[in-house]
């Protein structure tokens, strides 16, 4: 087969790849819906949650478009003698976010990881979510 034949196809495939590869676009702090998740651990099972946390769960987050922004521990008060969980995640939109939480809570890996670590009992008793987007005054974020 002559070289210029071999060539024109890959030459009209090469924008399809490069297409396919793009990375997802970033979000713009200012315009962002950010979400702000408090976590209550059971009884004994701050680590556990921690655990899951920094071994799986962000990086399914992350896998299926959320942007994770932010984790803290609280820290031990009278009302919650282990802390808290607190974490921020933000999105493009509301609409990107509800598909994004759907497509986590399907996925096969996040299901395996969430029974194996609930294997001796659930790990969180509640989980409250309250939904925000950024001040004009407020100093600037980067979100990768």
């Amino acid at each position: 087969m002559r070289p210029a034949l071999i060539a024109l196809p890959l030459a009209l495939l090469a924008p399809l790849a490069l297409t396919a590869a793009a990375p997802k676009a970033a979000l713009d702090p200012r315009t962002a819906l950010y979400e702000l998740r408090t976590y209550y651990p059971a009884p004994g099972k701050l680590a556990a949650l921690n655990t899951r946390f920094r071994e799986h769960t962000l990086g399914i987050f992350k896998r299926h478009g959320m942007t994770n922004v932010a984790y803290w521990n609280e820290l031990p008060s009278a009302d919650y003698p282990e802390g808290r969980v607190v974490y921020v995640l933000a999105y493009p939109d509301r609409a990107a976010r509800d598909a994004d939480w759907k497509a986590f809570g399907a996925d096969p890996e996040w299901q395996k990881v969430a029974a194996a670590s609930e294997v001796n009992g659930k790990i969180v008793t509640k989980v409250d979510s309250v939904f925000m987007t950024m001040t004009d005054y407020s100093p600037p974020l980067r979100l990768k």
